[in-house]
């Protein structure tokens, strides 16, 4: 017996309406405060320091132990919230187990590769912490409007807006950047990869969920069961299979990472990935379009990035942010308040 289908989307005026529940605010609080030492975290551990041993950790080395964790977090997460009964029934030899429907699978199946792409752009070395932040923020920021125009969601005046400013912010950050304009190839990989992720994500999104409390609850529900087990299981194929320095760092990952001195904090990045993870897709299921939400989410981690080199540059003296990084997230600011107060004054 398959799931029932999902309902689709709301229509362009009822997505304009508050969804129930707690509001985009807070989900965007909760956002940021998982991805400042998230980034932090990962940047520590895959660069040369003092403060953490020594050679540092390799990029494909840390996501094994990040991914175990996240996992295990998002399992706690959903039986100690209960969230997993708002997951569809299928029967399977006469028991009916929660599991995802194919979109929402699907969804889950980018999400895990966002995970990974997210993680992997912050090990680069050559590419800035706040540089690697806001390609990728920049990049989802330009899908955000075509996604509305492709699932039929109208764009409101304040969310242009704020998009207009995020995507100023990129030029200002761009700017400070000049010496770092010579991306590695892999990492220019790796962010093409994680935004064709994202726009699949938020094209079904918008698709098949944004609607009323219990369609976004159990999209919400079937995708993270799929996007952290999914990429575990890539993973330990890809150390099983792969020859060469590739699967030699993803076997390490799975082995000796645990005899290095920084193990526990590669389970605590895992842990405050899927806190990322779960902050950020109950933004992007907020009913609002994908261009009002979008702006929120990005804008808050970018706001946590730079947080996170402030942090790195006080503790173990990183490089600080530059005074176009500064300026990038004035503008940033300056869009979170256009999105608060525009739908207030509209009121």
């Amino acid at each position: 017996m398959g799931h029932p289908p999902i309902p689709p989307a709301a229509s362009s005026a009822s997505a304009a309406l508050a969804p129930a529940g707690p509001s985009i605010w807070w989900w965007a609080l909760g956002y940021y405060a998982c991805y400042v030492p998230y980034s932090a975290l990962t940047k520590l551990v895959t660069s040369s320091s003092a403060h953490v041993a020594t050679p540092p950790v390799r990029g494909l080395e840390l996501l094994p132990p990040s991914v175990m964790a996240s996992v295990a977090a998002t399992f706690a997460f959903l039986f100690a919230t209960g969230w997993w009964r708002h997951a569809g029934r299928r029967s399977i030899l006469g028991l009916k187990l929660p599991l995802p429907g194919r979109l929402t699978a699907l969804s889950g199946l980018c999400s895990a590769g966002i995970i990974a792409t997210t993680t992997l752009a912050y090990t680069f070395s050559g590419l800035s912490l706040v540089l690697a932040a806001l390609l990728m923020r920049g990049g989802v920021l330009v899908i955000a409007p075509i996604v509305d125009r492709l699932t039929g969601r109208r764009v409101r005046w304040f969310s242009w807006l704020a998009l207009a400013l995020s995507m100023a912010s990129l030029v200002a950050a761009f700017a400070s950047s000049r010496d770092d304009a010579r991306m590695p190839v892999l990492a220019a990989v790796d962010i093409a990869l994680y935004l064709g992720c994202y726009f699949t994500r938020l094209t079904l999104m918008s698709r098949k969920a944004k609607a009323d409390h219990a369609t976004n609850r159990r999209y919400f529900v079937e995708e993270i069961m799929v996007s952290s087990p999914a990429l575990l299981v890539a993973i330990a194929l890809g150390a099983l299979l792969l020859g060469g320095d590739t699967g030699a760092q993803l076997a390490a990952g799975f082995t000796s990472f645990f005899t290095r001195d920084v193990w526990p904090l590669g389970l605590v990045i895992g842990v405050m990935s899927q806190g990322t993870g779960i902050f950020g897709g109950l933004i992007f299921l907020d009913n609002r379009e994908t261009s009002f939400c979008v702006p929120v989410n990005r804008a808050s981690s970018v706001l946590a990035v730079l947080t996170a080199s402030l942090v790195l540059a006080a503790t173990v003296g990183s490089a600080a942010p530059r005074r176009d990084e500064w300026l990038g997230a004035v503008l940033i600011l300056a869009a979170l308040a256009v999105l608060t107060l525009a739908p207030r004054w509209r009121r």
